[in-house]
């Protein structure tokens, strides 16, 4: 059927229907079409609540898409620097696509983005995840949406474990099927995401299931939790005691979603009076409770482990992440610690012996910078850093690029956490990014940053030498940006387990 044009709106057809998307062009007035919540899976709700995601059935006419649908997130908690609007409703498994090349058959490489939160916040509405920066560089861009806390991610005793992973993999499959309608081309389908969304698609680096719905990755400031079974039943059994339910479908389902969150929240709130160091150390020993499980069937192993196995080595790989990710949260401590020694400082956050010392060795410049300083280095490198590194030495001789964000922010004196989203997405411009990076952040960066993604998602490679064991250079994005060799040596330390 011939695809409907209008001055301002555009219709494709999708396996289950035709759908209405509106063109947009940018300051410069490059043309872009975007198709906003478009559903790939029933709603979760019912007896689809905790099951594993269903197809969306065709429907009628035609479908408006120029609205962000139903986002799994309950109102913004804050948990991110990055504006994730929540959006009310039930048909919260959905997808956004914007392109430059709608009903054409141009074949353009494909970018899927996995946004983060923890694994129980953030919203693919974004406005800093608009691809209209990647359509102007001639890349279709796709974000997904994905059941959060515990009903993607938690242990119920009759329900498929890794809900959320399984709508993942749904979502991928509904690229495959439909993206060639929007102008790309299923055969050079790049996934990327940030922190866990980062973690998300190492995640679906090292599954054996998600092999053939991508191509490539490039994953920010990925932390993987990689939780056991049991630890997962252990919290399921918990939140249940604390509802008075069975702790099945029936049980679960008998709570409202507002109820299971309220329990969830509890469970995994700080309590109130503790000090920041008490709440560093229980994140670093305990890591997320509610994130992907290592079930034995989807998620067969750690996965570090799984890479490092060869899972995945046939797929070129960017990742990274920023030099102080999380140091921001001992901010308003700097100086109560500031007598504290280093050394002692670490200890309390379970950093001891010879590790402790080669670790203050490698880091003296941070050092220098504070106890405070030093302790958040750690924090990131426990949490961002070390996957980094682990990850690149696990895949040996496969393509993979290694780069550290290490511009400082105006704003927070480091380069933190969400820091280099906008510069990912060359969207400098958009809401909220000054309250992260000032009034004016190098535009130079972000062409820098961009461009090797766009370098990367269109022919394989980011456009900056390849991380071997040998040679482990790192691309350094900063003003001005630079090559560093061993650029990670200062998380080295930490991999001597």
């Amino acid at each position: 059927m011939p695809q409907a044009r209008t001055a301002t709106h555009i219709e494709v057809d999708t396996r289950a229907g035709r759908v209405r998307g509106r063109w947009r062009a940018d300051a410069a007035g490059h043309r872009s079409a975007a198709f906003l919540g478009i559903p790939f899976a029933e709603p979760p709700v019912g007896e689809l609540r905790f099951a594993a995601p269903v197809p969306h059935r065709p429907w009628e006419g035609v479908r408006d898409a120029t609205e962000y649908g139903a986002t799994a997130q309950r109102g913004d908690s804050g948990i991110t620097l990055i504006p994730e609007p929540s959006v009310p409703g039930d048909s919260t498994l959905n997808v956004n696509v914007f392109t430059p090349a709608p009903a054409t058959d141009a074949a353009l490489p494909v970018l899927v983005y996995l946004h983060g939160g923890g694994y129980v916040a953030g919203s693919p509405a974004s406005p800093w995840y608009d691809g209209a920066a990647f359509n102007r560089d001639g890349i279709v861009t796709v974000s997904i949406s994905y059941r959060l806390g515990f009903d993607g991610f938690g242990w119920i005793e009759d329900a498929p474990p890794n809900r959320g992973v399984l709508d993942w993999l749904l979502a991928l499959e509904w690229v495959q099927q439909n993206v060639a309608a929007f102008g790309g081309d299923p055969a050079r389908v790049t996934v990327a995401g940030q922190s866990a969304g980062g973690g998300a698609v190492l995640t679906l680096l090292g599954m054996p299931r998600a092999q053939p719905l991508f191509h490539a990755v490039y994953a920010i400031s990925g932390v993987t939790a990689d939780i056991s079974p049991e630890r997962a039943e252990r919290f399921g059994r918990r939140l249940a005691d604390a509802a008075g339910v069975e702790p099945t479908r029936a049980g679960f389902g008998a709570l409202s979603e507002e109820r299971v969150l309220e329990l969830q929240r509890s469970l995994t709130s700080e309590p109130e009076g503790g000090s920041p160091l008490d709440g560093l150390r229980r994140l670093l020993a305990d890591g997320l409770s509610l994130a992907p499980v290592i079930d034995g069937d989807l998620l067969p192993m750690a996965t570090v482990d799984a890479i490092h196995s060869g899972i995945g080595a046939d797929k070129p790989l960017v990742l990274g992440a920023a030099d102080d990710e999380f140091s921001m949260v001992l901010a308003d401590a700097k100086d109560k610690l500031r007598f504290v020694p280093a050394r002692v400082l670490l200890g309390r956050v379970g950093l001891t012996g010879p590790m402790s010392t080669a670790y203050l060795a490698a880091n003296r410049d941070v050092t220098r910078r504070g106890s405070a300083a030093i302790a958040g280095r750690y924090l990131t490198d426990h949490l961002f850093r070390s996957v980094a590194l682990r990850v690149a030495e696990a895949r040996g001789d496969a393509l993979t690029w290694l780069y550290r964000f290490s511009w400082p922010s105006p704003v927070f004196g480091l380069a933190v956490h969400c820091l280099d989203v906008p510069f990912f997405f060359d969207c400098l411009p958009a809401d909220r990014v000054d309250a992260v990076a000032g009034d004016h952040p190098p535009q130079a960066l972000a062409d820098e940053v961009h461009g090797g993604a766009v370098a990367f998602v269109t022919d394989g490679d980011p456009g900056w030498p390849r991380f071997t064991d040998a040679a482990a250079v790192t691309r350094v994005f900063d003003a001005p940006s630079r090559l560093a060799n061993d650029g990670f040596a200062g998380v080295r330390p930490l991999l001597a387990t």
